[in-house]
């Protein structure tokens, strides 16, 4: 279903900055021009609650100014954004505390402060383009310490998949000489380095891995070694052997995500793995059964059932 959208926008040095959207969907696709000029900017507070400095209102045919709906704050699901976009403005996602995705291009070089602050269900940030390529993907994921995963898409496929786990930072204050210290805990920070530049280096990203058993939880672990697997872009055969040998001693953590948004075909992917056998089948088949999953315990059991032996073939020389 296509859903017309209204703007509130101002040009800019480069094209046109979106100051608000109008409309009736949670999950706006942002045009890449307004009135001939590029979307390049997306103006600060644009999908907060908050108003700022008033633009040029461009509304189509048949949407009135008195009903406007903004598009705006817990409404927010999920924004996808051109590829002429450049620039995100300071707080351009203030308070989107129902934000679960955002997908744009590669040429974002530009983030403002506080961006993403408050959004809660932020679960992942897709980029339109090969991980090889250079991207803003590291100022993104820089600006969220929170848990996020990371996309790169193409013609809807998902080419590759990265958890990056949370980290947090401190200000340590020494009372007497009033000096403060930074520090930095959790494996996340680490992780988010793992930057050629603007390229993504995956294989400093699954160097990561022996570092992160030391202080990540299992959980997150799994979550890494999955999307890892799952989608290998440059992922060697001896980093595949790491995290697969990881998995088979936290079997049943790595399908809980799975097994809690009932996923099938993640399921299906994690028994192909062959890291599950007889009794780790059996145990998520009896939590899928504690949980309502029918299709879910279904696969598992039949997954289990031990192949028949062939029937013994009698030649006449044994009679």
């Amino acid at each position: 279903m296509i859903f017309s959208l209204g703007y509130e926008w101002q040009p800019c040095r480069d094209g046109a900055r979106l100051l608000k959207v109008y409309g009736d969907s949670p999950c706006p696709v942002l045009p890449a021009s307004i009135e001939g000029l590029p979307v390049t900017q997306i103006g600060p507070y644009c999908f907060a609650e908050k108003r700022h400095q008033t633009g040029t209102l461009s509304l189509p045919d048949g949407m009135e100014a008195d009903s406007l709906h903004c598009i705006c704050g817990n409404f927010v699901e999920e924004v996808t954004l051109p590829d002429t976009v450049t620039v995100l403005d300071s707080a351009a996602f203030y308070n989107c505390r129902s934000l679960r995705r955002l997908e744009l291009g590669p040429s974002c070089e530009s983030i403002g402060s506080d961006v993403f602050i408050n959004c809660r269900s932020l679960d992942c940030i897709a980029l339109r383009c090969a991980p090889s390529e250079p991207s803003g993907l590291k100022k993104l994921i820089g600006s969220i310490s929170a848990d996020i995963n990371a996309e790169f898409v193409a013609d809807g496929q998902i080419l590759a998949r990265l958890f990056f786990p949370e980290y947090f930072e401190f200000l340590d204050e020494n009372t007497p000489a009033h000096i403060f210290n930074h520090s930095i805990e959790g494996e996340g920070y680490r992780y988010r380095q793992c930057f050629d530049g603007a390229r993504l280096n995956a294989a400093e990203y699954d160097r990561s891995f022996e570092q992160a058993c030391v202080g990540e939880t299992p959980e997150k672990l799994c979550r890494i070694a999955m999307e890892r697997i799952r989608y290998p872009y440059a992922l060697s055969p001896e980093a595949r052997n790491t995290y697969l040998n990881y998995l088979r001693s936290h079997v049943l953590t790595a399908l809980e995500p799975y097994i809690n948004v009932r996923d099938l075909d993640g399921l299906r992917f994690a028994c192909d793995l062959g890291i599950l056998d007889d009794a780790s089948r059996t145990a998520a088949a009896e939590i899928c059964g504690q949980r309502g999953f029918g299709a879910g315990a279904a696969l598992f059991l039949s997954r289990g059932k031990t192949a028949r032996r062939a029937p013994k073939r009698y030649s006449f020389d044994d009679l």
